[in-house]
């Protein structure tokens, strides 16, 4: 099962023109919590991931669509969006 990290939450919040606090506040968490995962000072809890994936009705196989554009995203692949 595909996990969520900071460059997949980061993207969605990107994707979605939302700032940190934006995507906070439809998650329903504290902005700084947000801030520090996407630089990697705190992880993702269970809770984190399972509030991220009902607001953006993410199930295992979209995680791993976008888990594999940010990676050939990361490597100066163009995306196709």
């Amino acid at each position: 099962m595909p996990k969520l990290n900071k460059e997949i939450i980061k993207f969605l919040r990107k994707r979605n023109n939302m700032t940190q606090r934006d995507f906070a506040k439809a998650v329903n968490c504290s902005f700084a919590l947000i801030a520090l995962v996407e630089v990697g000072k705190r992880r993702i809890t269970d809770n984190l991931e399972a509030k991220i994936k009902q607001t953006f009705d993410l199930d295992d196989k979209k995680i791993s669509s976008i888990a594999t554009l940010v990676d050939e995203i990361s490597k100066g692949v163009p995306p196709f969006i």
